[in-house]
């Protein structure tokens, strides 16, 4: 087909393809049914090795970058399938990689990798501050050799699915320090652990079949072995996690755009109306070829983002513009698709319907798409800060 063009990752593109193309979209749409998880489809891109694809070789991984896992979070969305049962392993991945102990890598990334253990969770949103992260009110408190945590979060994915979370939660009043960048500290949960001990887990019904949470933190100790990193540099850390997550969001979302267009394109070239295929007309077209050619500037956007992180170097501007830029196209493709397969769109047989919800979210999550024009504005422009 005209976009099954060759690059350097066509290895792992056809070895993901080949897993999902095991999971139809029969199995997919049963899970959107049952608002269930699927379980089956993480095992299996687990034990195929690609749920420790960022784990560093000497600790069972495989050592790859965020764009070899931005290639296998977009296959799968391309297939049909959906990453956000799944991506938040790659994106906590890198905080824990980054800025954790030796002694922590040996302890967790081994497990992590063999799938003993899955680190699917973050805990960093509010439900007063929102994106404000600076301003969030969950307290850790150091007593002794534990830290004790209260407080709330809210919007907080794949708990119910997850045996570590990557919690962000303030150790310094934010009135003691002299940048509210400063007293932030991430820890590592053990969530079967925390929900004996004071972590109350109340599941948010939404509009996806995408497991979220609110949680609420009340005197729940954590060892501070747990702490990632030095206390009170937690913002700069959690940075290389939202980073990455707005990276592979991009991909996810430029799966799902290809995915879209592909589907159209075959519908509207064979539906016939008035003695022609409504793809002849330009009405029809115009729609489809313009969200392509924004899925393909989202990707080379994407691309460059994922080189820069892979290097170290600072990302943040590349990240979030990815990440508007692939919102933005599925977002189109996603209407053109719905559109112009009329009334078969909204039959959940023909997936149209279900992936159409699957990304819409991305409009909202993790970040906005006015909260990323406001980023540019300040941070890539120079304009006044605006809020």
């Amino acid at each position: 087909m005209y976009r099954n063009r060759t690059d350097e990752y066509q290895d792992i593109r056809e070895a993901v393809r080949a897993l999902c193309a095991e999971f139809p979209a029969e199995y997919h749409r049963r899970i959107d049914q049952e608002r269930g998880y699927p379980e089956e489809f993480v095992e299996a891109l687990t034990r195929a090795g690609w749920m420790a694809a960022l784990i560093p070789e000497a600790y069972g991984g495989s050592g790859l970058g965020l764009m070899e896992a931005s290639v296998i979070m977009e296959e799968i969305n391309r297939a049909g399938g959906n990453s956000g049962a799944c991506h938040g392993q790659m994106y906590n991945m890198n905080t824990l990689v980054r800025h954790g102990s030796e002694e922590q890598r040996q302890k967790y990334l081994p497990k992590i990798a063999s799938g003993e253990l899955r680190l699917q969770s973050m805990g960093v949103t509010e439900p007063t501050t929102g994106t404000d992260t600076t301003k969030i009110k969950t307290t850790a408190v150091k007593r002794g050799d534990r830290y004790v945590v209260n407080g709330q979060k809210v919007w907080i994915s794949r708990v119910q699915h997850s045996d570590l979370m990557i919690l962000l939660a303030r150790t310094t009043p934010l009135s003691e320090v002299k940048k509210k960048s400063e007293g932030l500290s991430i820890f590592l949960v053990d969530i079967a652990q925390a929900m004996k001990t004071g972590m109350t887990v109340k599941p948010i019904l939404n509009m996806v079949n995408h497991e979220t949470n609110e949680i609420f933190f009340d005197e729940l100790e954590i060892p501070e072995e747990n702490l990632i990193g030095e206390e009170g540099m937690g913002f700069k850390y959690i940075l290389t996690g939202l980073n990455a997550e707005r990276t592979l969001i991009a991909a996810e979302c430029i799966g799902d755009g290809y995915w879209f267009t592909d589907r159209v394109v075959d519908y509207v070239s064979g539906r016939e109306v008035f003695g022609r295929p409504i793809g002849q007309n330009q009405g029809v077209q115009f729609p489809i070829a313009e969200a392509y050619i924004e899925i393909e500037a989202a990707n080379l956007m994407r691309e460059k983002a994922c080189r820069l992180f892979d290097a170290g170097e600072p990302c943040g501007a590349e990240a979030n513009m990815a990440k508007y830029l692939a919102a933005k196209a599925s977002w189109e493709a996603a209407n053109a698709c719905l559109q112009f397969h009329g009334g078969y769109g909204f039959a959940a047989e023909y997936d149209v319907e279900r992936k159409f919800r699957e990304t819409r979210l991305y409009q909202v999550a993790p970040i906005s798409t006015n909260l990323i024009l406001s980023y540019v504005a300040e941070h890539v422009l120079g304009l006044p800060r605006s809020f």
